[in-house]
């Protein structure tokens, strides 16, 4: 009986990414559970919101949130608008997991648009990228509904969704990535302002497939593709976007940890957009940076790495400026 069970549990892993995907949910739905606890010491409680807009009618999942600033910091215009989705390796995570970050950025004078989307396995890349463009669409479209900004839009992600945002920035403001996705843009290349992006993975081929971390990856990459050898799919290469972006990829902030098996990938990308002549922001720290500072770092706001971060990418945020183009 033992043994036709252990036979039965290693095939049910090797034929379907279900069972880790299973765990991985698990593990990270209490990660994120303790971060939004720790976060709750440093809410605001000044910051207005409309909860559960439904951005395409189509689909019950497709809901966003929108966080204001205090009235105080509106000024005479609206505030650039910061849209930000949730990380979770592409098979897990919720809207809810992030809003304490986002009420807490949202503080800092900025309109802050929390997406939700489906995950892998039940949807396959690029269908977050669609449903961004999607939110894209409504916003614009309700822009004086809403009072916000569409024309100062920021995309943002951390993590997964790091990739994801950066996806959508580049189809956005290059004509041949957008027909490589098969996506029509939502938005002109003159209304992203900027991009926020934090731990993502930016080029399959960087991933250490000998590593611990490997095992992972391999998960959440099947899942993603709905292929186990993922790394055949030609889809893989026009995911992998740092091998992609252009002169007319916005401004962006990038970061990631020490310790966070993705750096790599957020030093390439900073380096593939600088090559490109995109001004970039970005924040990392020396191997030996104690504490080590793992993946999702930014989001601990009670050391001063966290701090850190969130004052950069506010001043980032800040820096964009109003009434001429920031990618010159």
């Amino acid at each position: 009986m033992l043994v036709t069970l252990a036979v039965a549990t290693w095939a049910a892993f090797r034929l379907s990414p279900w069972p880790s995907v299973l765990l991985i949910r698990w593990t990270f739905d209490r990660g994120a559970a303790e971060t939004s606890a720790a976060l709750q010491k440093h809410l605001p409680a000044s910051v207005s919101e409309r909860r559960g807009l439904a951005y395409d009618p189509r689909d019950p999942e497709a809901l966003l949130d929108v966080y204001y600033p205090p009235k105080g910091q509106r000024g005479a215009q609206r505030p650039t608008t910061v849209v930000w989705m949730h990380g979770g390796g592409f098979v897990s995570g919720r809207r809810n997991d992030v809003a304490n970050y986002l009420h807490v950025l949202a503080a800092r004078g900025f309109v802050v648009v929390n997406v939700d989307y489906r995950i892998a396995p039940g949807a396959t890349w690029p269908t977050p990228a669609r449903q961004l463009n999607a939110a894209l669409a409504y916003l614009q479209a309700h822009a004086d509904e809403l009072d916000i900004d569409a024309t100062r839009i920021v995309l943002a992600g951390d993590s997964a969704c790091a990739q994801i945002a950066a996806e959508v920035a580049n189809l956005t403001t290059s004509p041949a990535h957008a027909r490589r996705m098969g996506i029509v843009p939502a938005v002109k290349p003159t209304q992203l302002v900027g991009t926020l992006l934090f731990c993502g993975p930016y080029d399959a081929a960087l991933v250490d497939w000998d590593s611990a971390f490997a095992g992972f990856m391999r998960t959440v990459l099947w899942s993603y593709f709905g292929e186990k050898d993922f790394m055949a799919d030609p889809r893989v290469e026009t995911f992998s976007v740092l091998h992609h972006v252009t002169p007319s990829f916005p401004p962006s902030f990038i970061s990631a940890g020490n310790a966070d098996p993705l750096e790599p990938h957020s030093r390439a990308l900073a380096a593939s957009l600088g090559a490109q002549g995109v001004k970039v922001d970005a924040l990392f720290f020396p191997d030996d940076y104690v504490d080590a500072l793992p993946h999702e770092y930014q989001f601990n706001l009670d050391n001063e790495a966290g701090q850190h971060a969130m004052d950069r990418s506010v001043a980032f945020l800040q820096g964009l400026g109003r009434g001429a183009d920031p990618r010159h």
